[in-house]
C-alpha cells in the first residue's frame, strides 16, 4: 500500500470526502480511513474472494482542471507501469487500478483507486511516535531495506524522485517497501524530467536553482541519494532533521544556505563515526559531489556499517542530547571523504594502513616517540590527522603545523590579529569550521581537541582544492601550510606559497623534516 502524498504545510484544511466503510471496489471491499496526503486518501481493505489483506489509494479527479487530470493520470500511469516492470522485496506492489462508480457520492465518482500492498505503518508513523535523539527501532534494518530498494530502482534505470519518511512503508514481519512511485521515472542517459512537485524537506539544494523547462523539472539519481541522506539521520535521532527550521520551508532554505556555504549542517552526535561520514556524503552539498555516492555503494556502505550484530553493537551509537556535530559545506567536502573503511583503529578510520615505513621504523607520517610533541597531544593530532583520507595530511604534518602556530601553547594569543589557542583560530573563522574534537558537546578554539580536529578538518579540504585546482603535490604540505596563514583563494591565485607567508611555511616544513627524519 501506500499513505498517499504529504499535502505542503501551507495547504488550508478542507474537508476530504471519504469512502463508507465497505465500499466495494471491484474485488476489494475497504475499511477505514490509514492515511492521506495532497492527492487522496488511503483505505484498509481486503479481498473478497480470500481476505487478502490490502490497501486501496484513492485519487479523486472530479475537481481538478483539464491539465491537473492529465498530470494525475500520468503520474498514476507511470505508478503503475513501475510497480509491473520492478519485482524486488523492498518495493512495494501495485495488484490493481480500478475506476470508482460512486453515483451516491459525486465527490469520488470516477477517481481513481489503486490496490496495494497493506503495511502496518509508514516511516513517518513511527517517527511522528519516535522519541527525538534515539534511533527508532529496527533502524538499520529500515535503513538496509530503504536503500537495497532504491539500489534495484536505479539499476533498473529508474529515479524515485519523492523519497521520505511518508513513502516507505512498514510490514507486519519486518518487511520495508519503497512505495508511491508516482514520481518515478526512467533516466533518459544521466538524468530525466518530472514535473515540478516533490517534498520541501526531501528536495536537495539544485532543486531550487534550475528552470523548469516545457519537459518539466530535471531529476537525477543523486537527488535520491540526498534525499536518502535526510531520511537516514531522522531513522537515526528519532525523527531530527538536519537543517535547522521550525517548518518544512524554512528547513528547505538552510539547506540552500548551507549548500551556498554560508551556514552548517547540523549532524547529530550521538551518530557512529561511519555513518556520520555516510550521512555526510549523501548530504554533499552540489549534485556533483554526491555524483560517486551511488545508491548500490550507499547500499553496501548501510550493509556493512550495520550488516552484522557485532559491528552492529560497535557502530550504532544511540544519539543522546551530547551535543551536536558542526561541520560546514566545505569541511563535509573534505572531511567527508573519509574512506567506507573496515575495521581499522579507532585512531585510524577511513585511511588504509601504511605498509613502508620511515627511517625510525615508523610509518611515514607517523610522530616519532622521542619528538619535542607533547605526549597529552599526540593522541589528538593522530586521531584528527587520520580522519582524513589525502595522504599528504599526516599526524606529522599536522603537529608541525601547529608547532609552528603557538609552540604547542594552548593559551597562545596574538591579539593584534584576533589569534587565540593551540592552532591560533580566529574566532569567528573557528565558529564557521567548528568540530567538536573531544565530544564533549562544546566546541572551543581555546580547547586544544577541538582546535585541532578542525585544523584537521580544514587543512583537508586545503589539500583537496589544490589538488583539484592543478597544483603540484609535491608541494601541497607547504601550499596547505600556507593556505592556512592566509586563504585558499589566496594560494591559488598566487599558484604557489605567498611570499609574505614563505617564513612561516619554511618553519612549518623544516619542523615536518624533523619529524620525519
Amino acid at each position: 500500500m501506500t499513505t498517499g502524498r504529504d499535502t505542503h504545510e501551507d495547504d488550508l484544511e478542507t474537508p476530504r470526502p471519504r469512502l463508507p466503510e465497505g465500499f466495494r471496489i471491484e474485488g476489494w471491499e475497504v475499511g477505514a480511513v490509514i492515511g492521506s496526503g495532497g492527492w487522496g486518501t488511503v483505505y484498509e481493505a481486503r479481498a473478497v474472494a480470500d481476505g487478502t489483506p490490502a490497501a486501496v489509494k484513492v485519487l479523486p479527479t472530479g475537481a481538478l482542471g483539464p491539465g491537473q487530470r492529465a498530470a494525475l493520470g500520468e503520474l498514476v500511469a507511470r505508478e503503475v507501469r513501475f510497480s509491473a516492470e520492478a519485482d524486488h522485496p523492498h518495493l512495494v506492489r501495485t495488484h490493481a487500478v480500478c475506476t470508482l462508480r460512486a453515483p451516491d457520492l459525486p465527490a469520488l465518482d470516477g477517481a481513481i483507486a489503486l490496490v496495494m500492498d497493506r503495511a502496518e505503518a509508514s516511516l513517518k508513523d513511527v517517527l511522528d511516535a519516535a522519541v527525538s535523539g534515539v534511533p527508532i527501532d529496527g533502524a538499520e534494518r529500515i535503513l538496509r531495506g530503504v536503500a537495497a530498494g532504491l539500489a534495484h530502482m536505479h539499476a533498473a534505470g529508474w529515479v524515485h524522485g519523492d523519497l521520505k519518511p511518508a513513502n516507505v512503508l512498514l510490514g507486519p514481519d519486518g518487511q520495508v517497501w519503497l512505495a508511491d512511485f508516482g514520481l518515478a521515472t526512467e533516466l533518459d542517459g544521466t538524468h530525466a524530467h518530472l514535473p515540478p512537485l516533490g517534498t520541501l524537506d526531501h528536495l536537495p539544494p539544485e532543486w531550487w536553482s534550475q528552470r523548469t523547462g516545457s519537459e518539466g523539472a530535471v531529476v537525477r539519481p543523486t537527488a535520491d541519494i540526498w534525499a536518502f541522506g535526510v531520511l537516514a539521520h531522522q531513522v537515526l535521532t528519532g525523527g531530527l532533521h538536519p537543517f535547522p527550521g521550525a517548518t518544512a520551508r524554512a528547513r528547505s532554505l538552510a539547506a540552500q544556505s548551507y549548500a551556498r556555504g554560508t551556514v552548517s549542517l547540523r549532524l547529530d552526535a550521538g551518530l557512529g563515526e561511519e555513518l556520520r561520514r555516510l550521512i555526510a556524503d549523501c548530504l554533499a552539498p552540489g549534485h556533483t559531489a554526491r555524483l560517486p555516492h551511488t545508491a548500490r555503494s550507499v547500499a553496501d556502505r548501510v550493509e556493512e556499517i550495520t550488516g552484522g550484530p557485532a559491528r552492529r553493537r560497535r557502530r550504532l551509537v544511540p544519539a543522546v542530547a551530547a551535543g551536536i556535530a558542526v561541520v560546514t559545506a566545505a569541511t563535509l567536502t573534505a572531511v567527508a571523504l573519509l574512506g567506507t573503511g573496515g575495521d581499522t583503529r579507532d585512531d585510524d578510520r577511513g585511511r588504509a594502513a601504511p605498509t613502508a615505513t620511515g627511517t625510525r621504523g615508523l610509518p611515514p607520517g607517523e610522530i616519532p616517540a622521542d619528538s619535542d610533541v607533547p605526549e597529552s597531544l599526540r593522541p589528538i593530532i593522530t586521531r584528527a590527522a587520520h580522519r582524513c583520507t589525502d595522504e599528504e595530511i599526516t599526524p606529522a604534518l599536522l603537529a608541525a603545523m601547529v608547532k609552528a602556530e603557538s609552540g604547542f601553547d594552548p593559551k597562545a594569543a596574538r591579539p593584534e590579529s584576533d589569534e587565540y589557542g593551540i592552532a591560533m583560530w580566529t574566532p569567528g573563522v573557528f565558529n564557521a569550521w567548528a568540530i567538536d574534537g573531544d565530544e564533549d558537546g562544546d566546541k572551543d578554539h581555546m580547547s586544544p581537541p577541538d582546535a585541532i580536529s578542525t585544523m584537521a578538518g580544514y587543512v583537508c579540504w586545503l589539500d583537496q582544492r589544490f589538488k583539484e585546482e592543478g597544483l603540484p603535490k609535491k608541494d601541497l604540505p607547504a601550499l596547505v601550510a600556507a593556505g592556512y596563514r592566509t586563504s585558499d583563494r589566496t594560494v591559488i591565485e598566487e599558484r604557489g606559497v605567498p611570499e609574505r607567508v614563505q617564513p612561516h611555511v619554511d618553519k612549518v616544513l623544516r619542523y615536518l623534516a624533523e619529524y620525519q627524519s
